[in-house]
């Protein structure tokens, strides 16, 4: 391949004028002489409107030479050049002559045509004149453009329609109606580079290895067909909004160095029938036509969804038209060019298993959300243009941005830099990140919101028993802050460190639920009464047991069974998969779990009351505390030496768990039982855990008042 030369005028202080024809400018130019012709041949320009008086003047003098009637209503006089040349009457208004020719000088408005005739002969017989006399007929521009004006207008209308319906402006492949067919797919080649590279993509390395193998393919066929090796026809992109499937895809357009074709799913739905099948065809022409190359489709649930589930739109479903020609252009009969698609989707479980075999796509790469090394990387990423000040601490930032995708690391960066300049500073600091992570998932601080001094106490010692319980409690996890300023919707907030874990043991949940659940304990201990704050407590706390009991087997009673559904057809049913008397059972374990944990937590709150008082006051009167103030009220945790011991001892096998994690995921079911479990360990979790990993963010407790 030839390198471009560098242009040296790129350096000059003016910018080059790239002159750029347009076909419209033909039309402009004719509408242009057609206005100035008219304009010219207008008898306005060169004469004036004379009396009946001062036409009989010159009429007797014998200095017209020529009258011309136009239309029978006016007439326009040409005088003689000797009388031009020698009368003074004449000379002002002389009217230059056009291309050797002259122009009239007055018109007269004569009124009746027959009349005017009638006299012109006697006078012409009376003094012996010598003037020409002729009739003419004409037609002005504008009147003749009036006449067409509708039509035109008509025309153009549907020209326009016509550019809307077919989607495209002026040219191009989508700027007619004919050509509605056409791909719409975005190309990237060697003239269009994109700059985005594997190094821009942070974490997720067991999704880039096997990204990064198919790109190698393409540059170094040789180094696997040697052994015998084919190309894979697809890998499909799964997991979680905002884990950086696209940044992959733009990745792989980057630094695969073959024509590259991006587009959406919703991309081929149109309103008119067989046009999403026809763009397919065409896209895989296209691509064919410049193999080896890579297909894009983002968002591929849009066309992907499984066939025959939806009985209103009958059997000619435009949708399934066009998921039927993608399947036999991925795989069917006669397909052996080197074309491979790439696809992204966060609803894998809705697609068609004959989409997900292998053949058409060879390999489901799963994109889970990073963890606390990988968000330690995509936090180097993101920070590059931030000005940052030295006490920032990208390590513990990690830590405390538990369930967070890439999408919402990058986020909180903007965020913070946000928060910075607002404070009118030079550098981005530590506490501005805390800041942004508070301000994204809680919301915006509320200082002015009107709160009564008994409900101020209520809100102060309800967060005081949700941190006294869980600094006594062996799984719970370690306080960061507490506040009881409103933010958001919530009233106050236990910000936790929660432990990133991979199984969730019984006791952990239940400790977790204990916590929850101190709240509310600690209103019944020292006000002997219970409020509404407790609301999402509860609600959290109620998903947590129903868990326990129904998905996960850990209830004695209802044994070793799991009534959860994986593949999802049961979400929207209207059967249950027990009978009414397990119900019911379901229904009394649930609520002896839940009640176990709630005395639980009064027990402790019993035991701890003077120092549960003290944390309240501090509390109240400082509006929001850190770990460092419970230390100094409880001492050290009881079991910080045994958490800090089982910490050390995981630490070696952590990076090899997540790797076999996302090797593991490879079938539809596999990942989808990955990712709902990890959606119920983390529906499982307590809500003050601070959004550990139900969402992509933290958890913040709402208190939730009347």
């Amino acid at each position: 391949m030839k390198k471009e030369k560098p242009n040296k005028d790129n350096n000059s202080p003016f910018k080059q004028f790239n002159f750029k024809f347009n076909f419209y400018w033909i039309y402009g130019i004719i509408f242009a002489l057609l206005i100035g012709y008219q304009l010219l041949n207008s008898s306005d320009l060169a004469s004036n409107k004379l009396t009946q008086n001062e036409f009989n003047d010159i009429l007797n003098e014998n200095d017209i030479d020529k009258i011309l009637i136009v239309n029978g209503d006016i007439a326009q006089l040409t005088i003689k050049s000797e009388a031009l040349n020698t009368k003074d009457r004449y000379k002002k208004n002389k009217a230059p002559s056009v291309f050797g020719q002259t122009t009239p000088v007055y018109i007269y408005d004569f009124g009746d045509l027959q009349n005017f005739e009638k006299n012109l002969d006697s006078s012409k017989a009376e003094f012996d004149l010598d003037f020409d006399k002729d009739n003419t007929t004409r037609t002005s521009f504008f009147d003749s453009f009036l006449v067409w004006l509708p039509f035109i207008f008509i025309i153009g209308l549907w020209i326009f329609f016509m550019k809307r319906m077919s989607g495209g402006g002026g040219g191009g492949a989508g700027g007619q109606i004919f050509n509605i067919g056409k791909s719409k797919a975005k190309v990237f080649d060697e003239n269009t580079k994109v700059r985005t590279s594997f190094k821009d993509v942070a974490g997720l390395e067991g999704a880039k290895e096997e990204v990064q193998e198919i790109v190698d393919f393409l540059k170094n066929p040789g180094k696997y067909t040697n052994l015998g090796g084919k190309i894979p026809k697809g890998a499909l992109l799964v997991g979680p909004p905002g884990t950086g499937k696209t940044l992959l895809a733009k990745a792989v357009a980057g630094e695969a160095g073959v024509p590259f074709f991006s587009l959406s799913g919703s991309d081929f739905v149109e309103m008119f029938v067989g046009v999403g099948a026809s763009r397919v065809r065409d896209l895989f022409k296209q691509a064919a036509a410049k193999s080896p190359s890579i297909i894009f489709i983002d968002e591929i649930d849009a066309i992907g969804r499984a066939r025959g589930k939806n009985s209103i739109t009958g059997g000619n479903d435009e949708r399934e038209n066009t998921l039927n020609q993608l399947l036999t252009e991925m795989d069917g009969f006669g397909t052996d060019v080197n074309v491979i698609v790439v696809a992204a989707t966060n609803r894998a479980d809705v697609l068609d298993k004959a989409l997900m075999r292998a053949g058409r796509f060879d390999r489901q790469i799963y994109v889970d959300l990073p963890d606390k090394n990988e968000r330690k990387q995509i936090f180097d990423v993101h920070v590059k243009p931030l000005k940052l000040a030295k006490d920032v601490d990208l390590e513990f930032l990690s830590k405390q941005t538990p369930g967070f995708s890439g999408a919402d690391i990058a986020n909180v960066c903007n965020e913070s830099a946000l928060v910075a300049a607002r404070k009118s500073k030079k550098s981005v600091h530590h506490q501005d990140f805390l800041d942004a992570v508070d301000r994204i998932v809680g919301g915006l601080e509320k200082k002015n919101k009107i709160i009564t001094i008994k409900e101020k106490k209520t809100i102060a010692y309800h967060e005081a028993g949700h941190a006294t319980v869980s600094w006594m409690l062996e799984h719970a996890a370690p306080l960061v802050k507490v506040t009881i300023v409103p933010r958001g919707k919530s009233l106050g907030a236990a910000w936790y460190l929660p432990e990133e874990r991979q199984i969730v043991e019984t006791d952990q949940m239940l400790d977790e639920m204990c916590a929850t659940l101190g709240g509310r304990a600690a209103e019944k201990v020292m006000f002997d009464k219970i409020s509404t704050g407790a609301l999402n407590d509860l609600e959290k706390v109620t998903r947590q047991a129903r868990a326990i009991v129904s998905i996960y087997g850990l209830n004695d009673k209802i044994g070793n069974i799991t009534y959860y559904d994986s593949s999802g057809q049961n979400e929207y049913g209207f059967t249950k998969p027990y009978s009414e008397l397990t119900a019911q059972t379901i229904d009394e374990e649930i609520s002896k779990i839940i009640e176990k944990q709630y005395d639980r937590a009064i027990e402790i709150l019993k035991l701890h009351k003077d120092k549960l008082i003290q944390l309240a006051e501090i509390l109240t009167e400082k509006e929001v505390i850190f770990e460092g103030d419970l230390k100094k009220i409880f001492g050290e945790r009881p079991f910080a030496k045994e958490i800090a011991e089982a910490k050390t001892q995981s630490k070696p096998k952590e990076k090899e768990s997540s790797k076999q994690e996302v090797k593991e995921a490879k079938t539809e079911s596999e990942s989808k039982e990955t990712n709902n479990s990890k959606e119920e360990i983390a529906e499982a979790k307590p809500e003050s855990k601070s959004k550990e990993t139900e969402s992509p963010q933290k958890e913040i407790k709402e208190e939730n008042s009347k």
